[in-house]
């Protein structure tokens, strides 16, 4: 199974690289969550960067009740972590493949999460986080049909996450109500969709929660510093190169982005 998901891991891995799209999932899709991390897994080892964070996306029924699970995690690298300023943030699509933005809140870990703890309540979960932001996941892959094909081909390509803009920090997030924490998002000036925190089932740190347990079963506990993008709180919205991208959240804060054509990478400092 190993030497299967390697082969499957290094066309994506090597899609990705060469910024090209891939006409169809490159190989037996994989049929339950194991097998989909399992490519994910070999797909983190052949990228020349490192972990920043995870995104956290939804398993939606009968989905959710075929695999158990109503959430996914893929890694969000280094390089791709933009933080959003008083201007336009550029950020790089597949130009064939998907390409999607969505409203996220975004934690930091504040304290390494202990190594052999593999069981986490949101108790747990709240006592690692750090500071909150305001963010963008810029979702993305080679594949243009990948999220069609199912959660575990999501899964298969780094979550169908291409990147994280930063946006501003959610100050006194202890005190606040999270669930009322509430954001729009326009797609080329027109508004795609209105959320909020507590669209997210059981909120962000429900989220926080799943990635802090699911990461530790794999042998990845969460260090200080790693960001976690909680969920899209308006939705998913699809997006081609030129297109611009804005988020308001309300009382906090908004980001600008435009996107644009992904180039090959370099595949290394």
């Amino acid at each position: 199974m190993f030497a299967l998901a390697e082969q499957v891991a290094r066309r994506f891995v090597d899609a990705r690289l060469s910024a090209k799209a891939l006409g169809d999932y490159p190989g037996p899709m994989p049929d339950d969550l194991q097998s989909a991390y399992a490519i994910q897994e070999a797909a983190i080892a052949l990228w020349p960067d490192k972990i920043a964070g995870w995104k956290v996306g939804r398993i939606n029924p009968p989905d959710s009740d075929k695999y158990g699970e109503i959430r996914l995690v893929g890694p969000i690298f280094a390089r791709a972590v933009f933080k959003a300023s008083h201007g336009v943030v550029d950020f790089p699509v597949f130009a064939g493949g998907f390409a999607a933005v969505e409203a996220e809140y975004v934690f930091e870990i504040g304290e390494d999460a202990p190594a052999q703890k593999t069981d986490w309540s949101l108790a747990d979960a709240e006592a690692i986080a750090g500071r909150l932001f305001v963010g963008i996941e810029t979702a993305g892959s080679p594949l243009a049909t990948i999220n069609a094909l199912g959660p575990t081909v999501v899964i298969s390509d780094f979550g169908n996450n291409a990147g994280l803009i930063l946006g501003a920090e959610v100050t006194d997030w202890r005190a606040r109500d999270l669930m009322a924490l509430s954001c729009e998002t326009f797609v080329n000036g027109i508004s795609l969709g209105r959320g909020s925190a507590g669209l997210l089932p059981g909120g962000p740190i429900e989220a926080l929660r799943f990635t802090a347990q699911h990461c530790a079963r794999r042998g990845r506990p969460l260090a200080k510093g790693t960001l976690v993008s909680t969920g899209a709180a308006t939705g998913i919205h699809d997006l081609i190169p030129g297109d611009t991208a804005r988020v308001e959240f309300a009382g906090i804060g908004h980001i600008e982005s435009r996107a644009v054509p992904m180039r090959a990478a370099r595949t290394a400092d």
